[in-house]
């Protein structure tokens, strides 16, 4: 059977030595498809793959229909808004992420963000201290949990909101639970966004929830910019000059906060969460064990599309 690594921005040698290492001792072939500019380039070389791994690479529709002997795609990282799932279930394609293999590197982004912004983006003037601030973590997976945990290293007080997570694993962490979002909004100085996009949650960060920080609060977002109602966003920051926003996915009217802002607004040049030599091999790694169970047992722990 052919495993396909396709990748627009490929993974680090050493993690594609130790894909192929894994692929070649469970007895099938490693196929690559690295740098691609043209989505047909994609097309041919998915049309005899068994399995297929990709990383932001988007696998749509025609990505899918071309793909003739296709059983299972892996997304090396959490999100999986990239894959077309209604199209990988009518074609009976399995669809998996691989949950926590960056999230070390997403969550110290996330803290390096909030030190940045609290100084001031490193310009000359007085900044101030994450000690003694609230965070809220708004969404307590993987992710969150690992803010939570380097935060209290800067002594702050964690809050967290997630409907999805027992109220008591989260007060056994030393975590401070809230009841609604409107809650952790109206207490922490700091909100850290984990939350993923999908129809519930699109532009559900707005004004109401921001307009509800205390002064000189700070949102970070680590997720998607899907997640954030942006034209509400320019209104809230108008409103609230004390109010920051500090993003890894830039909005689609980041100059308009750009220029009406200033440093209030930062973004990364290009999503960097998952940019580091751990989390890239990590992905990789697991993105490749999985495959393998998949087709030696038929393990299904991490589909995404039941």
């Amino acid at each position: 059977m052919k495993i396909l690594v396709a990748t627009e921005k490929p993974f680090a040698k050493v993690a594609v030595e130790g894909i192929r290492q894994i692929v070649e001792n469970a007895g099938f072939e490693l196929a690559l498809l690295e740098n691609y500019t043209d989505v047909n380039d994609l097309y041919k070389a998915v049309a005899d793959a068994d399995a297929l791994i990709v990383r932001s690479d988007k696998v749509t529709k025609e990505v899918v229909d071309a793909a003739q002997k296709l059983k299972i795609v892996v997304r090396a990282g959490a999100g999986y808004d990239n894959l077309d799932l209604p199209a990988c279930t009518a074609k009976n394609i399995v669809a998996m992420n691989t949950p926590g293999q960056n999230s070390n590197a997403v969550a110290e982004l996330a803290l390096g963000m909030m030190v940045f912004m609290a100084r001031n983006q490193f310009t000359p003037g007085t900044g101030s201290e994450l000690l003694g601030k609230n965070l809220g973590i708004h969404a307590y997976g993987n992710v969150g949990k690992l803010v939570a945990k380097i935060a209290k290293g800067f002594g702050m007080k964690v809050y967290a909101f997630d409907p999805f997570v027992k109220k008591e694993d989260m007060e056994a962490e030393g975590i401070v639970v809230c009841s609604t979002a409107e809650e952790l909004y109206s207490k922490c100085h700091y909100v850290s966004l984990h939350i993923p996009a999908n129809e519930q949650t699109k532009k559900s960060i707005g004004y109401d929830l921001l307009s509800k920080m205390p002064k000189k609060g700070a949102l970070i977002n680590t997720a998607r910019k899907e997640v954030i109602h942006e034209e509400e966003l320019v209104k809230v920051l108008t409103e609230r000059e004390d109010l920051k926003y500090a993003t890894d996915v830039a909005a689609g009217n980041h100059a308009e906060l750009v220029e009406k802002f200033g440093a209030r607004i930062f973004a990364t040049p290009k999503k960097i969460g998952a940019e580091t030599a751990e989390a890239n091999i990590n992905a990789g790694l697991a993105s490749a064990n999985q495959i393998v169970k998949f087709l030696k047992t038929g393990d299904t722990t991490f589909q995404v599309n039941k």
